[in-house]
């Protein structure tokens, strides 16, 4: 008889110990508690103000401190928003001594930043060690929020955008020979003319040359000469804005008449480019004539302030914050892991986007367009 009791204790003390494995999995206390949220909360964002990117990085900033003004102006939750900004010089060297500054000595839990595919790659491991959430606003490359599961993305993986740019884009102009071009000096280009080649595979579209060029590049003539010999259907240029213009610019003045599809094209490049960007297609996840939840408002807001319409970096910047100010609102703490949990169950949030989820990676999930320039503005194609 006590050998039995034994061997019944023992079994139920695994059965507990088991049980206990799974408790936060399955336990759901009713009514929770919560830490008082009221007061302020900094922010760390990691921007390039100076550098190759500054201009964007300014657009970048102006978009974020929009939206800082509206969410602090509702008291969300009692809780006030600070940014700790800090410029990394658009270098992934600089990504990294500023998120290592945020952390070690501003002691943020929280970092929006940086913005280059290539800075993030490089700063993201720094935020995963230290368990600091990241959130990058426009950084496209592909597997940069798979580094770990404190950090997220806001823009649309470069393998999502390219298949479906292509698949919309050849279903209606029917290519057959495509050139691309990329700068080889950058982590979003060389992924994204990677994407498009596996896209290009799936449906036995040809490329006919893929040319490369640098970061700070303004002669283009070589290769876009050597792409006009060739007489593609199209064209694809994967690019960082500094160099996206002047790309336009010199494929017009050379009597290129093949469409160009380029990268993220904005309503600011456009305006640099001026009539040589007329016809350019662009893949994108937002229009200023966009009919989501809170769109039309903004855009005449951000004109009324800054004198311009926003351009898509400034509103995934916008957007970014709003996203996070949503999971301060759900979580239960402020703390890094609370935070980092209610971003990964955000789900279906209404923003300028439309409906905005993240996947289990930590990267976004909403609707993608294609869009083309039209009388000096960007369109839906069609």
């Amino acid at each position: 008889m006590k050998s039995f009791t034994f061997i019944v204790a023992i079994a139920t003390l695994i059965v507990g110990f088991s049980a206990c494995e799974r408790i936060p999995d399955i336990t759901q206390p009713t009514t929770p508690e919560t830490e008082d949220k009221s007061g302020e909360i900094s922010i760390g964002v990691v921007l390039p103000l100076t550098g190759h990117l500054a201009s964007t990085g300014e657009r970048m900033k102006q978009g974020m401190e929009f939206a800082l003004d509206e969410i602090n102006n509702t008291q969300l939750n009692g809780t006030k928003l600070k940014f700790i900004i800090e410029d990394d010089t658009s270098t992934p060297e600089g990504a990294v001594a500023a998120f290592n500054k945020l952390i070690h000595e501003d002691d943020v839990s929280v970092i929006i930043g940086p913005a280059s595919s290539s800075a993030t790659q490089a700063a993201f491991p720094v935020a995963q060690e230290n368990q600091v959430v990241a959130i990058s606003p426009t950084s496209g490359a592909r597997g940069l929020s798979a580094i770990g599961d404190f950090v997220f993305r806001v823009p649309l993986a470069t393998n999502i955008v390219a298949l479906q740019g292509v698949e919309v884009t050849h279903a209606k102009l029917g290519y057959q020979q495509v050139a691309t071009m990329y700068n080889e000096t950058d982590l979003f280009s060389t992924d994204r003319d990677a994407a498009l080649q596996e896209a290009f595979t799936t449906i036995d579209v040809e490329v006919l040359t893929t040319e490369v060029f640098q970061n700070g590049d303004t002669d283009f003539s070589a290769q876009l000469t050597q792409i006009k010999a060739l007489e593609p259907d199209a064209i694809f240029v994967s690019a960082l804005p500094p160099e996206k213009p002047g790309i336009l610019i010199q494929a017009s003045e050379l009597g290129i008449t093949a469409p160009i599809i380029m990268s993220s094209l904005t309503s600011v490049d456009v305006q640099a480019a001026g009539a040589a960007a007329e016809g350019a297609i662009t893949f994108i996840g937002w229009l200023s004539t966009d009919d989501t939840p809170g769109n039309q408002t903004f855009v005449q807001n951000y004109n009324m302030t800054y004198g311009m319409i926003p351009d898509v970096f400034a509103v995934a910047s916008y957007t970014s914050v709003y996203i996070l100010a949503e999971a301060i609102k759900n979580a239960q703490a402020t703390d890094a892991i609370s935070i980092r949990d209610a971003l990964a169950n955000i789900s279906n949030l209404d923003t300028v986007f439309g409906k905005f989820s993240f996947n289990a990676d930590g990267d976004a999930i909403y609707e993608e367009k294609a869009l083309i320039v039209k009388g000096g503005m960007l369109q839906p194609f069609e």
